[in-house]
């Protein structure tokens, strides 16, 4: 029976690029075949059960401008209006993932055991959804920031009855994620950090995130979940410096804890943008070290300070990322999830529906061109030529030589070389033809 939220919108189909449809996808053909493989099995699309149904529409200087029917989300009967719109959404997007924090699917109880209670029914209501629903779970998450209990952290916080509570709750909420078939299983540490070293021992709170994290991965094998363990970086907001800063920290943190072979990274373009780097340079450092799982596909508004977590609309930074995505082998078990959000002046549910319409469409054009400069080998072939040097049996022997014998070598040879071009512009010219 439909809630009646999303009345008078169909469901949305392919009509091609010279459709004036704006209910309609103009990029995205799910059963187009690209490098051998369907564009919805590359993609994996997810929607954020968050952003798209549990956010009210506030920002850090205003509140609430989104009513919905199931506002305020306080209590179970909503809670479950909120899936059965959520799910009529999937349908009308015919998409294949969503993902959710166990605080957007269940009200804030007050307590474990009650959010556990609530927690568990919400996760049975859903399975029955997912049972007559084509759409699956790309990954589950904790909460683990918003309530002031974890004001000062979650596993990192110096009361042990916190990490308790937080140890408890991921338990939960990988048992839910478990259940309903999951992907993946991601942690996020939105308040894993501080705010000043006054009152932070950092080596004491690294070591109880480590621990953590490691728990996390030995109840991962106790219970049998096949998905991957994900942790996403990010480098501030709201804490003043966060410990899974980049992609780069977190490497080394999981390196530091004996987690490289366990745990991958799900990075965010809006994150990276935080963190003062590009988005495909975060995919491709996590790609060169087998450590890619999956991707938060949004944005941020260049000159705001802050995560504006907007819808996709970059296709040349779109098709960047998902080159390296590619040349890494694609996803696996992860994807591309809308970690993204409407503008507060949105108010109609026909502005959440072209919000993912654009996203997926934005997604499908990077994707594409990804692919032909992929097939095309034009950057590839760039790339050998600018590194061919190294492959002559003397460039290769200093790998494993001295300086002493290198120098001598210099001296030997009369070696002074010459600098070469990049030929950056050229490469940029290249990936325009494609984009």
């Amino acid at each position: 029976m439909s809630t009646g939220f999303f009345d008078g919108i169909p469901d949305i189909a392919y009509e091609g690029a010279d459709s004036t449809n704006p209910l309609a996808f103009h990029h995205y053909n799910p059963d187009e075949m690209v490098m051998g493989k369907r564009m919805e099995d590359h993609l994996r699309f997810a929607v954020a059960y968050w952003h798209s149904f549990a956010w009210e529409g506030g920002d850090p200087f205003g509140g609430q401008t989104f009513i919905r029917p199931w506002h305020p989300q306080d209590d179970m009967g909503r809670a479950k209006l909120k899936a059965d719109v959520a799910f009529e959404m999937f349908d009308i997007l015919n998409a294949p993932f969503f993902c959710w924090h166990d605080a957007d699917i269940r009200p804030e109880q007050g307590s474990f055991a009650g959010n556990l209670a609530t927690l568990n029914e919400m996760t049975d209501y859903i399975g029955e959804k997912m049972e007559s629903s084509g759409t699956k779970l790309l990954w589950g998450t904790a909460n683990m920031f918003s309530h002031r209990r974890w004001m000062s952290g979650a596993s990192t916080n110096p009361d042990p009855d916190v990490f308790a509570f937080a140890a408890a709750t991921v338990k939960s909420c990988m048992d839910a994620t478990h259940k309903l078939g999951g992907a993946n299983y991601v942690l996020w540490g939105g308040r894993e950090g501080y705010e000043t070293l006054l009152n932070t021992d950092l080596t004491q709170e690294l070591d109880h995130m480590g621990r953590f994290l490691n728990m996390v991965v030995e109840y991962k094998h106790k219970i049998g979940f096949k998905g991957q363990i994900l942790v996403e970086p990010k480098p501030q907001e709201p804490s003043k410096h966060q410990y899974d800063f980049d992609v780069a920290t977190c490497i080394g943190f999981l390196r530091k804890y004996g987690l490289e072979d366990e745990v991958k990274l799900n990075i965010e373009q809006g994150h990276a943008i935080l963190a003062g780097h590009s988005f495909e340079h975060e995919l491709a450092l996590a790609a060169s070290e087998g450590m890619l799982g999956s991707i938060d596909m949004n944005r941020n508004d260049y000159q705001s300070g802050w995560d504006t977590d907007q819808f996709p609309n970059n296709t040349p930074e779109v098709a960047l990322a998902y080159y390296h995505v590619l040349k890494s082998g694609g996803f696996t078990q992860g994807g591309t999830n809308f970690d993204a959000k409407l503008r507060r002046q949105s108010l109609a549910a026909e502005d959440l529906i072209a919000a993912h319409i654009g996203g997926m469409d934005i997604c499908a054009r990077g994707l594409k061109a990804a692919a032909a400069m992929i097939e095309d080998g034009g950057l590839e072939t760039a790339l050998t030529k600018r590194y061919a040097g190294w492959d002559t049996p003397a460039a290769r022997a200093m790998l494993t030589s001295s300086l002493d014998a290198i120098t001598q070598r210099v001296l030997d040879e009369g070696i002074n070389p010459e600098p070469r071009s990049g030929r950056q512009e050229i490469l940029e010219n290249y990936v325009n033809r494609f984009v």
